[in-house]
């Protein structure tokens, strides 16, 4: 099989890219615009593979996305290109709509073209699979609650409200057109590769500098964490096991409040680091501002691919956040490349 991702060259595309070349004898079209968020060093395991093929392509471009889909014959689509930073479309929506809604319609478009030149074989087994996230069902309040995939969508952000509705755009190509679709909403992902701009990485790498850690508000906000390694395998049991036209949730399992996530790293920092002249980490915490409109809680419910796809993830939060911090200080050249932006001066890989 030959799979088109696109943003693979992002956080959550990147781990799919590996864990398919890794454990799967499929081929991957890595299919990324590289903005900022975008790093090649994060596929640097793959890029000497036969099976890899990279190109840098905005999915904004009809004709460029047709290109691909002319020459590379893919045999299905997992779509995981989007801006994702709640801050940057509070600030900056525009990028935000173009690229999620926009991006998503054309690619949208250009899969059913290609989709209905195939031959009866090949359509009856092409997939597109859209991988959205769950905040796009806004927030919970009950404690007991857990979104499910017919919770009903009531996104607080330009962002989330940017997902829910390429959410719908997908679910409308399936009912009208029948484009074999299939969408999937995760929880917060965390693991190695992380843009330092998002809250794990941050905390660590301010914290190796002696930095304020800053937390929104008081910290209360509850978010379910997903070992990004572990969402790598789901997606790709989705693709290959899942129903077409279904809704899949998937959560780690993991509720933490960003304030005990903070801790957590502030204490791993103190065991790991004891060289460390800004031990004790946590008094390096710093209350900020809260974010306008911050949703106050997210927890999945991921019985329904545990029940039908046999998948849970391998990972607790104490396992993961422990690799998590190990592959951090391990690698801050990453980190500095990325935090100096010498990351996008000197690309890996070249357009095929």
């Amino acid at each position: 099989m030959k799979i088109i991702v696109t943003g693979g060259a992002g956080f959550i595309g990147s781990a799919v890219i590996r864990h398919v070349i890794r454990n799967t004898d499929n081929s991957v079209v890595n299919l990324d615009k590289l903005t900022y968020a975008g790093n090649l060093e994060s596929l640097s395991e793959v890029v000497g593979s036969e099976r890899y093929a990279f190109e840098k392509v905005d999915i904004c471009d009809h004709a460029e996305v047709a290109r691909v889909f002319r020459e590379h014959q893919p045999d299905a689509i997992m779509h995981l290109a989007a801006e994702s930073h709640v801050d940057r479309s509070i600030d900056g929506p525009a990028a935000f709509i173009q690229a999620n809604i926009v991006g998503t319609y054309i690619l949208l478009e250009a899969a059913r073209q290609y989709w209905l030149g195939l031959d009866d074989l090949r359509k009856a087994a092409f997939r597109f699979h859209h991988i959205s996230t769950d905040e796009v069902y806004g927030d919970l309040e009950a404690p007991e609650e857990l979104f499910t995939e017919t919770t009903p969508y009531a996104p607080s952000s330009p962002y989330s409200a940017s997902k829910a509705s390429s959410d719908h755009l997908v679910r409308a190509w399936r009912r009208t057109y029948g484009l074999p679709t299939l969408v999937t909403n995760c929880s917060n992902n965390y693991g190695p590769y992380h843009f330092p701009e998002k809250l794990i990485p941050l905390i660590i790498l301010n914290a190796l500098e002696g930095k304020p850690l800053p937390v929104y508000g008081s910290g209360s906000q509850v978010r379910d964490w997903l070992y990004v390694e572990d969402h790598a395998r789901a997606l790709y049991r989705v693709l290959t096991e899942g129903k077409v036209g279904e809704t899949y949730n998937i959560g780690g399992h993991n509720e933490k409040q960003n304030i005990e996530v903070v801790r957590t790293l502030c204490e791993l920092l103190d065991e790991l680091c004891p060289d460390s002249p800004h031990r004790p980490h946590a008094l390096l915490i710093t209350h900020v501002q809260d974010r306008p409109g911050h949703d106050l809680r997210y927890a999945i419910d991921a019985s329904k691919i545990q029940r039908e796809l046999g998948w849970e993830p391998e990972e607790t939060f104490e396992s993961g956040i422990r690799k998590t911090v190990e592959w951090y200080l391990r690698n801050l050249e990453w980190c500095r490349r990325v935090q100096d932006g010498s990351y996008q001066r000197e690309r890996l890989g070249s357009p095929i």
